[in-house]
């Protein structure tokens, strides 16, 4: 049976490190939602920005229906995969597809707002908020789309508010219990 490790968590979480320590350290494939979406948006405006990412985003759910970015994620996957990692999951609607395809279990990223705000500016990536009002603006966002009820509803919840180091090792001990095995 395929096992599908879910990850969600909000902006400046530290869903990368999850990526980062399942693809180094354990193998494990991942595969990112937000691709179908910037795939998608570069189709419709020819321009990836954080609007029209967030239109993209609304426009396929409207279109297309809530679960409609999770199948798309699902058809990129080979067929002889054992264990996957989904990255970033936004709602209940796609938890329940992705459980319908195989075992799904939701490892949740959590950071205070305060942390989270700082790690963005730190970052500096495009469409990151470069103020307080614009930050919590796209939080709200996120939250709209349901992703408060997935955190909510995770299996494991990795709390990221130390170094990185310690936010690696918590991930490892999730992942070893998940997957049950020891690191390449």
């Amino acid at each position: 049976m395929l096992l599908l490790i879910l990850v969600a968590g909000m902006p400046g979480a530290g869903k990368s490190i999850v990526v980062d320590v399942a693809k180094e350290e354990y193998g494990i494939p991942v595969y990112t939602m937000g691709d179908v979406v910037r795939e998608e948006t570069m189709k419709r405006y020819g321009v990836i920005t954080p609007e029209t990412m967030l239109k993209t985003s609304r426009e396929l759910r409207k279109e297309y229906g809530p679960q409609y970015i999770a199948v798309k994620t699902f058809e990129r996957l080979p067929h002889d995969q054992r264990i996957v990692l989904i990255d970033g999951v936004r709602s209940l609607d796609e938890v329940e597809y992705f459980r319908s395809k195989g075992e799904a279990v939701i490892v949740a990223i959590h950071a205070s707002p305060k942390t989270r705000f700082k790690r963005l500016l730190e970052r500096g990536r495009p469409g990151d908020p470069s103020s307080w009002d614009d930050f919590v603006k796209r939080d709200k966002i996120e939250l709209s789309f349901g992703i408060g009820n997935v955190i909510a509803l995770a299996d494991y919840m990795v709390v990221n508010e130390g170094s990185l180091e310690e936010a690696r090792e918590q991930i490892r001990r999730v992942l070893k219990e998940i997957i049950g095995v020891k690191r390449k």
